[in-house]
């Protein structure tokens, strides 16, 4: 029996493992991981399912933990340890995609403030500047100049970075307004929040103590989404915010088969190999020789993003058009001997 962690938000994966498994006959059980006795409840499944989310407070306090740990009890879980582990760190991502020789966007990660200045001094702008979490470009911008930068070390090296930026969301909020995407009152939100910071980013603190960059490729118009679950694999072409370097998030998305080159998959499923891990959504550009190079990895993602994807590859680079079933894909993976 395989159980799935009991969550109301439909942006989660949670409401798709539960109707496969109603649809296949598949027995399962919700159960809270919250609850003090979530091992107990747990006794007679073999494996759990939790998509947590990385603005949820407590899914940030003890998620990982959890799963982790249910994991080396020998159940099956999904995210894995694999899969997971560097969510929404990407920190950590920056270390493991560079040992497993996967091919980054060129990153720097710096920890005290004389290293960081001799380099500000030496290197070229634009370069960009981000947290190591955040989705959506959240807590991503260009920084053009030495000046910018310095201001960066010293906020980052002095009174730290919110993981959660007020004005940035209203601006985010106010575009996505503007193009029929939210709400008045959810532009609304965004200035409560000023005064009323969301709960996960006070659960979080302030981001301080380390800088994040990567190099700023050039003439990209967007980038290329590809996910990749049980040897199969779809993408999305995400176009760039208007007059913006940033185009997760923009709500700009071409579905089109033809708009995604065949490099991006099958790299994809090379680095899934090296990763071992069993669901992994893969954001690239272009290089200034045309090659793809990798940005940044996510285990999970909006699922309603990716409703009107006409079909997928599999591991030969075969295209299977129609509507297909990820979640299930996720589901059938845990019930594998």
């Amino acid at each position: 029996m395989i159980a799935f962690h009991h969550n109301n938000s439909p942006v989660l994966f949670h409401f798709r493992w539960i109707d496969y498994c109603q649809k296949n006959n598949i027995p399962y059980k919700l159960v809270d991981c919250y609850a003090n006795d979530i091992i107990e409840q747990l006794k007679d499944c073999s494996a759990i399912m939790w998509h947590y989310h990385q603005a949820e407070p407590s899914d940030i306090v003890m998620a990982k933990s959890l799963l982790f740990s249910i994991e080396q009890s020998g159940k099956k879980v999904f995210p894995d340890f694999n899969t997971a582990w560097h969510f929404d760190d990407k920190v950590g991502q920056k270390y493991l995609l560079e040992a497993l020789h996967i091919d980054l966007v060129k990153t720097w990660v710096f920890y005290d403030e004389k290293t960081v200045l001799d380099w500000i001094q030496q290197t070229k702008f634009p370069k960009v500047f981000k947290l190591r979490g955040g989705a959506g470009s959240q807590n991503v911008q260009l920084v053009s100049t030495t000046t910018q930068a310095k201001k960066l070390v010293q906020k980052a090296f002095g009174k730290g970075f919110p993981a959660y930026d007020g004005w940035e969301s209203i601006q985010e909020r106010f575009r996505r307004w503007r193009l029929g995407k939210t709400t008045a009152f959810d532009v609304l939100k965004g200035f409560i929040r000023l005064v009323k910071p969301p709960r996960y980013a006070r659960v979080i603190g302030n981001e301080m103590n380390y800088l994040y960059f990567q190099e700023f490729i050039a003439n990209n118009d967007s980038d290329i989404r590809i996910v990749v679950v049980d040897g199969k694999a779809f993408g999305i072409k995400r176009m760039n915010r208007v007059n913006d370097f940033r185009a997760s998030g923009s709500g700009f998305i071409i579905y089109d088969k033809e708009a995604i080159d065949e490099r991006f998959v099958k790299v994809s499923f090379e680095y899934q190999k090296k990763l071992k891990a069993q669901c992994i959504a893969y954001d690239y550009v272009l290089d200034e020789n045309n090659q793809p190079l990798l940005i940044e990895i996510s285990y999970g993602f909006a699922n309603a993003g990716y409703d009107d994807c006409p079909g997928y590859w599999d591991e030969q680079l075969v295209w299977h058009e129609g509507a297909f079933n990820p979640y299930g894909w996720m589901v059938e993976l845990l019930l594998k001997e």
